[in-house]
């Protein structure tokens, strides 16, 4: 037996490709000598770390929730791009982990490819800015960053919605990435070789919003354009057209809308013939829909018709495992964008932005990571080097909470530790709180909480 444990290692250790080993968690519980040597880190620091936290731009934690093998997939390692195969592992048809092998043979015939990769990446980008400037396109679904339940069910949710024709109501808080989903969904979509048209109905004044959406007639008012101007909708025709903010659209634009939707038709501002238009929606609103109809200020028949699928994007605060990730994809790509060597980012100041509240969500965090890349001196962002209310008490909102909302925030952070001392027992984890299994469980879903 042990020459089978000699040839066992020899052939895990082989200097031609790395191997990580993750379990059910997907914590790191093996990584080759190889792998770290070539992520400069020592091994005894990558055991029982979350793999995301541990290799850039993992998808480990992926195979290990779907069950998923993912067969020669491309990965952006420390300015490198490696190919990767990914395989669950399983006992008795339950996923227990997963094993990741990163392809290379030696630094010369790594290099030779890489460089390949990167020439066929470029021809690549260079073809998305020509579907960019002719069809409005500007975000990918890989362009979604997180690891979370929740991102990965959206962008599943994407991949079902997209090919149909049906109306989708994008709702969330603002700097979510809405935008993001709806791009992804034209992309995915059998109309993605025709325009993706947007229109923020909460940045267009109201007397030119109808202008703006159904376009208008030669001499239809005093300033208009020879021969006329055609609108959003006409714009739009084949393809999709967004309509952010749709919360704020007044409503004598809503009932054109309305008619738009339910004839397919538009009457151009002082035109007298109807013009034929195929278009998809996709509204976006951070709004309370419903309260504004009851309030008078949004029809309901618009509503029934614009949210045929609705897709609800979480906040930020709401899943705390993509902050991670989120936060190294903005180092990342703003310190190639600014010119500085900038690659890590300091234990205490990851901890400080999982413990605040993010009020503007993803928008807020990409702004915090490039100012303080523009203020570090080194190659690691410190404590130091983040905006100022950082250094106050972390995570206080300026209003005073409610007495609901300070409850409900004591008692998920009770449910966390309770689930964090029991190793994500749930069931040991309810008699250490004293409460039902079955009450536990209505609160972690009530609460959004990931049991690691």
């Amino acid at each position: 037996m042990p020459y089978r444990d000699e040839m066992l290692e020899a052939i895990v250790e082989n200097p031609y490709y790395c191997i990580v080993v993750v379990d059910k968690d997907a914590k790191v519980t093996y990584l080759s000598k190889t792998y770290c040597d070539f992520l400069n880190i020592k091994r005894e620091d990558a055991l029982g770390k979350h793999v995301a936290d541990v290799i850039e731009n993992s998808r480990m934690h992926t195979v290990v929730e779907t069950g998923k093998e993912e067969i020669a997939s491309l990965q952006y390692i420390r300015g490198n791009y490696m190919i990767a195969n990914r395989i669950p592992v399983r006992i008795e048809g339950e996923v227990i982990g997963a094993v990741g092998f990163v392809l290379y043979r030696d630094t010369k015939e790594w290099m030779e490819m890489n460089a390949h990769i990167k020439e066929l990446l470029l021809q690549l980008e260079h073809y998305r800015e020509q579907l960019k400037a002719k069809h409005g396109v500007t975000y990918f679904l890989h362009d979604i960053i997180g690891r979370s339940q929740e991102v990965e069910y959206l962008k599943e949710q994407v991949k079902k919605v997209a090919p149909g024709d049906v109306s989708v109501l994008i709702r969330g808080e603002s700097g979510t990435g809405k935008e993001q989903f709806a791009h992804s969904i034209h992309h995915l979509s059998n109309r993605s070789n025709q325009p993706f048209i947007t229109v923020n109905c909460a940045s267009i004044p109201e007397h030119l919003l109808e202008s703006e959406l159904f376009g208008y007639a030669e001499g239809a008012f005093t300033g208009a354009k020879k021969g006329g101007k055609p609108g959003k909708f006409q714009l739009a025709n084949g393809g999709t057209l967004f309509l952010d903010e749709i919360g704020d659209m007044p409503i004598n634009a809503q009932v054109k809308i309305l008619r738009v939707l339910q004839e397919g038709e538009v009457q151009p501002i002082g035109g007298v013939e109807t013009l034929k238009v195929d278009v998809r929606i996709i509204a976006a609103t951070n709004q309370p829909l419903e309260e504004l109809i009851e309030e008078n200020k949004f029809r309901k028949d618009l509503f029934y018709r614009i949210n045929v699928i609705q897709m609800d994007i979480p906040a930020l605060r709401e899943r705390q495992e993509d902050i991670h990730v989120l936060a190294k994809y903005f180092l990342h790509k703003i310190s190639v964008r600014v010119g500085k060597r900038v690659i890590d980012i300091a234990e205490d100041v990851l901890n400080c932005l999982m413990e605040y509240d993010w009020p503007g969500n993803i928008r807020e965090l990409e702004n915090v990571i490039e100012f303080a890349v523009h203020m570090t001196n080194g190659n690691c962002i410190e404590m130091e080097d983040l905006p100022a209310h950082f250094h106050n008490e972390v995570g206080v909102s300026d209003k005073t909470s409610s007495l609901k909302e300070l409850v409900e925030k004591t008692e998920k952070e009770a449910i966390l530790k309770a689930l964090k001392r029991t190793n994500g027992d749930k069931k040991e984890a309810a008699k250490l709180l004293e409460l039902g299994k079955s009450s536990l469980y209505e609160k972690i879903k009530k609460y959004r909480i990931i049991v690691p």
